[in-house]
């Protein structure tokens, strides 16, 4: 059955990341930093708090930048419920500002071990209220806020490699993939696939409570208008999961 789960995840992985890319794209570069913060308050319930901070190729213009916070339920060891709030500010290229998105997210998470290795399994649904800019009198104004469904499944595997002299460290391997699916019909982007995320990278967790990564993304936009996009992207990531009870 483990042998089945891991050629099934393998298989998600690679039609993922390839069945969206046959066609011609612009190509990018960007980088990706970003903080993960789960704070467990009991046995069962949590809060989340995240920050992300997406910059060009030179790091000198930010593209977006990225706030999550939300509450989480441990049913048990495999499985968790998380809920929350989101503001995104993106960058118009063509008018040089940014405009605004209010999300509201529902999250399931399934988690297993094999061996030292860990996979797992997201579905999250999001409601988003995304502005639109638009020139009027020469500036640059919010025209209206359109709505829209969305349905994210990640299919994220830790491999572990070795652990240090020390014992508090360990070295893995990151593989995962993040499929975007819009629902419904809207004005934000008509197109069946959002977008694609895939990553690889390699990850050092400290004490199972500190974890940092250093990640390659070829992250695929289905644009709505204009070009498809292929971004290059370097990704470091900080994660902790922190215990603030006493166990």
């Amino acid at each position: 059955m483990k042998n089945y789960r891991i050629k099934l995840s393998v298989i998600l992985l690679f039609v993922f990341s390839t069945v969206f890319y046959a066609q011609e794209l612009k190509h990018n570069q960007s980088n990706w930093f970003a903080y993960i913060g789960q704070y467990n308050v009991s046995k069962k319930w949590g809060y989340h708090i995240e920050a992300q901070f997406r910059l060009d190729d030179e790091l000198n213009r930010s593209n977006q930048n990225l706030f999550r916070l939300g509450g989480f339920y441990n049913l048990n060891e495999k499985i968790k419920f998380s809920m929350g709030y989101g503001l995104i500010n993106t960058l118009n290229s063509n008018l040089n500002d940014y405009f605004n998105e209010d999300r509201i997210w529902e999250q399931f998470q399934y988690s297993y071990k094999w061996k030292q290795n860990i996979n797992t399994n997201r579905f999250r649904l999001e409601q988003r209220f995304v502005d639109r800019l638009a020139l009027e009198n020469g500036s640059v104004i919010k025209s209206e806020t359109n709505y829209q469904n969305r349905l994210r499944y990640l299919n994220r595997n830790i491999f572990h490699i070795m652990n240090f002299k020390s014992g508090n460290e360990e070295l893995y391997l990151v593989l995962q993939d993040e499929v975007f699916i819009n629902l419904g019909t809207n004005k934000v982007n008509n197109q069946f696939i959002d977008q694609n995320r895939f990553h690889i990278g390699f990850g050092i967790n400290y004490k199972k409570s500190i974890q940092f990564e250093v990640s390659y993304m070829n992250h695929f936009i289905n644009a709505n208008t204009n070009n498809d996009i292929m971004s290059h992207t370097i990704s470091l990531t900080l994660l902790q999961n922190l215990i603030l009870y006493k166990e």
